[in-house]
C-alpha cells in the first residue's frame, strides 16, 4: 500500500503523509500515463466525491454510500468493558452460560492469554478492502417472501477483477476510544467514539451522532481486537454446533437488553431486537464467524395524527452482518485475524415494496502494532460540525447506518 504522496510542486520537498494508505490496485486503476499524473487523478476525483456533484449515477453513488456505512463502520450494541482483568467463576449460571465461559477461556488461551492481552493500552491497524454491492427489489405482496424477485442495480462484479477498492486505518485506545477512516472509490466514512459518544460523517453526509451511550466498532470483534471479543461473549449462553468450512465449531448467543434496545431507538424508529453470534472452532478454540442481525420498525403516521399502533402496516428494516475470519498470525505474542469476508445485507420489507440489498467485502490486514506511543485523547475528539438533534439523522442511526 502507498503511505506517502510525492511533493511535485518541489522535487525537494518533504513527501506528504496520506491519512488512508491507498492500495497499490486503487493508485494504478487511476489511468495508464506516469505517477505524476496518476496522482493528480487521484487527487481531483476524490475532490469531484467530496463535493457530492450531481451525475446520472448519483442515486446509485447514495445507496453504495448506505452500504459502506453498513460494512465500513456499524456498531455493536453493547458496551464492552476492557478497563480491567477478565475473571469469571464458570460454575456459576445455567450449563449454558458457563459453558459459554469455558469456550470463551480457550479463546482466551488461543489468543496469547490474559497476561498478553491485558497488555495492550492502543492500537493501530492499517488494512486494504474490496466490495461487491448489489441491489434487488421485491414485488408481490408486503411480506418477507414477496414474488417477482428482479436484479436492478450491481457495483463491482467479481469477475474479471471488476471491484471497488479502497483502504483504512483504524486507532484504538482504552476503553472506549477509538477512530476508524475507510476511502473506497473515492468514497469516505469517518467514524469515531470519544468515550462519551460514536460519531460518524461520509463524503456526502455531514457529521452524526448516534443514539445512546458509547458502543464500540464491529470491525474489532474481527479477529483484530481479542480482547474485547472476549468481554463481549462473556453474558453469551452456548446454543450448539455447527459445522464451518469443514471447521466444527461452537455457537455462542448473545441478545442485547431492552433497556440497550430502548436507549438506541428513536421518536420514529423502534429497534425490536440485536442479536450476536460467535462461532468458536472446537480444535483450535478461535473465532471463525461472528454474526449479528438487527430489526429496525420504522413507525408510520397515523391518519389522525401521531404515529400508528404496531398493528398497523408499518415498514421493517432488517440488517444481517456475516464475517468469516481467517490468516490467524501472532503479533506481540498475540493472535490475529489478518483477514476475512464480511457480507452485509439489508432488507426491507412492509406496505407494498420490498427492497432488498447487500454487499461483500473481502478485508486484508497489512499492518498493526499495539501500544502506540504519543496517542492522545486529542485523536479521537468528534468534529467540529457534530450535529446530535436532527431527527432525520437519528433515524438513520436507529438504522444502523
Amino acid at each position: 500500500m502507498r503511505t506517502l504522496c510525492p511533493n511535485f510542486d518541489n522535487e525537494d520537498g518533504l513527501e506528504t503523509v496520506l491519512e488512508v494508505p491507498v492500495p497499490e490496485e486503487m493508485f494504478n486503476n487511476m489511468g495508464n500515463s506516469n505517477a505524476a499524473m496518476r496522482w493528480q487523478n487521484m487527487r481531483n476525483w476524490m475532490k469531484t466525491q467530496q463535493r457530492g456533484e450531481k451525475s446520472e449515477n448519483n442515486n446509485n453513488n447514495d445507496q453504495f454510500m448506505l452500504l459502506l456505512k453498513l460494512v465500513g463502520s456499524p456498531l455493536i450494541p453493547i458496551q464492552v468493558q476492557t478497563g480491567h482483568s477478565m475473571s469469571f467463576p464458570i460454575k456459576d449460571g445455567s450449563i449454558e452460560a458457563s459453558t459459554a465461559k469455558y469456550i470463551v477461556q480457550q479463546y482466551l488461551a488461543a489468543t496469547g492469554g490474559q497476561t498478553a492481552l491485558n497488555s495492550v493500552n492502543s492500537m493501530y491497524a492499517v488494512g486494504q478492502v474490496k466490495m461487491i454491492s448489489s441491489d434487488i427489489h421485491q414485488t408481490g405482496g408486503a411480506g418477507r417472501a414477496g414474488a417477482g424477485e428482479f436484479f436492478t442495480h450491481k457495483r463491482g462484479s467479481g469477475t474479471g477483477g471488476n471491484y471497488e477498492v479502497g483502504g483504512f486505518v483504524l486507532w484504538q485506545k482504552n476503553p472506549d476510544l477509538w477512530f476508524l477512516e475507510l476511502v473506497v472509490s473515492g468514497s469516505k466514512i469517518s467514524a469515531g467514539c470519544d468515550g462519551k459518544l460514536a460519531w460518524s460523517q461520509s463524503s456526502s453526509h455531514p457529521s452524526q451522532s448516534s443514539k445512546g451511550p458509547p458502543r464500540p466498532l464491529r470491525r474489532f470483534f474481527q479477529g483484530v481486537d481479542p480482547r474485547s471479543t472476549a468481554n463481549l461473549f462473556l453474558s453469551a449462553v452456548c446454543i450448539g454446533e455447527k459445522s464451518i468450512n469443514n471447521e466444527d465449531c461452537f455457537i455462542l448467543k448473545l441478545e442485547t437488553g431492552l433497556e440497550m434496545l430502548r436507549a438506541q431507538s428513536t421518536v420514529n424508529t423502534e429497534i425490536v431486537h440485536h442479536r450476536i453470534w460467535g462461532y468458536f472452532s472446537q480444535r483450535t478454540g478461535l473465532l471463525i464467524q461472528f454474526e449479528d442481525t438487527k430489526l429496525v420498525r420504522m413507525k408510520a403516521a397515523s391518519s389522525r395524527g401521531g404515529l400508528a399502533p404496531k398493528d398497523d402496516n408499518n415498514v421493517y428494516w432488517e440488517t444481517t452482518i456475516q464475517s468469516m475470519l481467517e490468516d490467524y498470525r501472532y503479533i506481540d505474542g498475540i493472535n490475529i485475524a489478518h483477514g476475512g469476508r464480511t457480507s452485509a445485507t439489508i432488507f426491507r420489507y412492509g406496505r407494498s415494496l420490498n427492497h432488498r440489498a447487500k454487499i461483500e467485502e473481502t478485508w486484508k490486514i497489512e499492518d498493526i502494532d499495539f501500544n502506540i506511543c504519543g496517542l492522545s485523547l486529542d485523536c479521537f475528539l468528534p468534529p467540529a460540525d457534530l450535529k446530535r438533534d436532527a431527527t432525520e439523522q437519528d433515524d438513520q442511526q436507529g438504522l444502523g447506518v
